[in-house]
């Protein structure tokens, strides 16, 4: 039973650290804010002109002013800050985000991330990905672990335009979770009811099973 999009947030919210500031991208990384461990304070970052995101907020009580860099109406905690996007990006570029959590369409085995632009398909530009994976003390990925058609998109190299070169340091997939080292990807944790041969066929980069590879828990 490969991890659904609940259970990869989940697993990256077990990444956070006390203190942590975070920037979370669109799509699953927004659902990390759900799942911050207890004991754990961090301080939510969003590029559109917040600190201090809280967790999504439950149906009814939205309020249509309060919304993250994707358009999703958000929640504010105590202490919560807005500013523009200038002063935002100078918390970026100035290195103050300690964690981003991004989603991709597809990672090398050197940790290029290309997440922005399918080609023949419309977007509007590659938004702050960009300052953010060259600024980030650290880059976790969540993603789907194939496209829709069964390809890897864990990769040897990126062949959708770049978004950041070397940047990523872990990615969780539905398949596992899987830190980027100088010797490509190594799987440490497979998800429940997923072979490590699963994982060998569906990952095009090189790959090593950890010793020490352990079952993910939730």
């Amino acid at each position: 039973m490969a991890l659904d999009k609940n259970q990869i947030a989940q697993r990256i919210a077990q990444e956070l650290q006390d203190g942590y500031y975070v920037n979370l991208g669109i799509g699953i990384p927004t659902l990390v804010a759900n799942y911050i461990p207890n004991g754990i304070n961090v301080v939510l970052q969003s590029e559109n002109g917040l600190l201090g995101m809280g967790p999504f907020p439950i149906e009814g009580e939205e309020d249509a002013d309060l919304i993250n860099a994707g358009k999703q109406t958000i929640t504010t905690l105590p202490g919560s800050a807005f500013f523009d996007s200038a002063t935002s990006f100078g918390m970026i570029r100035a290195g103050k985000v300690d964690l981003t959590v991004l989603g991709a369409m597809e990672v090398a085995e050197n940790g290029d991330i290309a997440n922005w632009k399918i080609p023949g398909k419309m977007v509007k530009g590659m938004g702050g990905a960009m300052d953010l994976v060259a600024s980030a003390k650290n880059i976790i990925v969540a993603m789907q672990h194939t496209d829709k058609a069964g390809n890897s998109k864990l990769l040897s190299q990126c062949s959708l335009p770049i978004t950041g070169l070397k940047c990523v340091k872990k990615i969780v997939s539905n398949l596992g979770v899987f830190n980027v080292t100088d010797d490509g990807f190594e799987c440490i944790e497979y998800a429940p009811g997923v072979s490590i041969d699963e994982i060998k066929q569906k990952t095009i980069g090189r790959l090593r099973i950890s010793p020490h590879v352990k079952e993910v828990s939730i």
